[in-house]
C-alpha cells in the first residue's frame, strides 16, 4: 500500500486553495487530518463555510474543519473578492454544508496535532500565516515537531501580486510570516520550511483546455467548453457536480486573469504547494535566510532573502526555484478528474452522497 502523508492544511479559500484541496483529496497518498480556516481571499467564516462545503460534497464529512484568526496579528484584515468572488469560490454555489467546524480553533488544532505525532504531521499554508503564527507564539516548539512546512507565499526575483514587491498571502500579514520564518531558524535546514513563491507558482498556468481535458477524463457531459467571449458569469452545465462547481469557480479566476491583462488563464499557487507537501522532489531549491519587510512605507510585505550569508545568520527556508509545470499540470488534471468520475459513481448507487 501507499504510505499516507499526515498533512495540517491551513487555507484561506480561495479559487486555487479549492483546487488545492480536490487535489489531496484525489491522492491516495494524503491524509488530511484537519482543514484550518484563516482570513485572506475572504472573511475567515467564508472561508470555513467554503471548506466544509467541498468536504461535504466529496464525501469527506470525517475531516476536522477548525476556525482560526478572524484577521492578521496586528493590521485591519484585507480580502480579494474582486479576485476570486464574493464567497471566495468564483460563480460556484456549493450547496450548505450541514456538518459544523470543530470545537478547538485552528491554533490549538495546530499545537495538538503537532504533539500528538511528533515529527510525523506535514504542515500545508496556502494562506496568510496568521494561525500558524499564533500557535508557535502558544508553543514555542512547534516547529520542532513538523516533519515538513510548505508555504505558498512571497516572491523573490519576481515581481508581486498585490504591491509591486510583495505577494498576497505575505502581505495580508507579514508579521505573521516574519514570526514564523524567525521560529523555524532555530530547526536544522533540511527541516527548514519550502516556500512556494510566485518565481514559480506563476509558471502553473491553467487553461480552459485543462478544463476541457479534466471533464473528459471525467466521463463528464456535455463537453466543457468555456471560452474568453462567453457572457459573464456563464455557467457549467457538465454532468459531473464536482467538474461543474470547480470550472464555475475558476471560469471567475480566468475572467479575473484577463481583465487585468494576463490572459484568459489561471495562475494555480495553491495546488502547486500542495503536490509539493507530499513530493517535494517536484521541485528544485535554492537554501535561504528568509525575512519579512513589516516596516517599510512601500515594501511592506516583501520577502527578503540572503542567498549567501551576508546577514550571518543560517538559512531558514528553502526556496522552490524551478520544476516542470507541464508535467504537474497533467498529474492534476489526471488525478482529479479520476477523483471526480469515482465521487460520481458513488452519488449514483447512494443519492446522500
Amino acid at each position: 500500500m501507499t504510505a499516507r502523508t499526515p498533512l495540517i492544511v491551513d487555507v484561506d479559500t480561495g479559487i486555487d486553495d479549492s483546487l488545492a484541496l480536490l487535489y489531496l483529496l484525489a491522492r491516495d497518498d494524503a491524509d488530511i487530518v484537519a482543514v484550518l480556516s484563516t482570513a485572506g481571499n475572504v472573511p475567515t467564516a467564508q472561508v470555513a463555510n467554503n471548506n466544509l462545503a467541498w468536504l461535504e460534497l466529496c464525501g469527506r464529512t470525517d475531516v476536522e474543519v477548525a476556525v482560526g484568526a478572524d484577521g492578521p496579528l496586528s493590521a485591519p484584515l484585507r480580502t480579494t473578492e474582486d479576485t476570486h468572488g464574493p464567497q471566495g469560490i468564483g460563480y460556484a454555489i456549493l450547496p450548505t454544508p450541514t456538518h459544523r467546524p470543530s470545537d478547538r480553533t485552528a491554533t490549538q488544532a495546530w499545537v495538538d496535532l503537532t504533539r500528538e505525532r511528533p515529527g510525523e504531521m506535514v504542515g500545508l499554508v496556502t494562506g496568510p500565516l496568521t494561525n500558524l503564527a499564533l500557535a508557535i507564539r502558544t508553543d514555542p516548539g512547534l516547529p520542532a515537531r513538523l516533519r515538513r512546512l510548505v508555504i505558498m507565499g512571497g516572491a523573490f526575483h519576481h515581481p508581486g501580486n498585490t504591491t509591486p514587491v510583495a505577494e498576497w498571502n505575505i502581505s495580508v500579514d507579514p508579521e505573521a510570516a516574519a514570526e514564523v520564518f524567525a521560529a523555524f531558524s532555530a530547526v536544522p535546514v533540511d527541516r527548514a520550511p519550502i516556500v512556494c513563491g510566485l518565481d514559480v507558482t506563476e509558471r502553473i498556468v491553467l487553461r480552459p483546455e485543462h478544463l476541457r481535458r479534466l471533464a473528459e477524463l471525467s466521463g463528464s457531459t456535455p463537453a466543457e467548453t468555456i471560452r474568453s467571449d462567453d457572457a459573464p458569469s456563464t455557467r457549467s452545465v457538465t454532468s459531473n457536480p464536482v467538474v461543474r462547481h470547480l470550472s464555475d469557480a475558476v471560469r471567475f479566476y480566468f475572467e479575473f486573469h484577463r481583465d487585468h491583462g494576463q490572459g484568459f488563464i489561471a495562475h494555480m499557487h495553491d495546488p502547486f504547494a500542495a503536490a509539493v507537501a507530499l513530493d517535494p522532489d517536484l521541485a528544485q531549491y535554492r537554501p535561504a535566510t528568509v525575512d519579512v519587510e513589516t516596516e517599510g512605507r512601500i515594501t511592506r510585505g516583501q520577502t527578503v532573502a540572503d542567498w549567501f550569508g551576508l546577514w550571518g545568520r543560517p538559512p531558514n527556508a528553502r526556496v522552490a526555484w524551478d520544476t516542470d509545470p507541464d508535467a504537474f499540470l497533467d498529474d492534476l488534471v489526471g488525478r482529479v478528474a479520476a477523483f471526480a468520475s469515482t465521487m460520481n459513481q458513488s452519488a449514483r448507487r447512494d443519492p446522500e452522497v
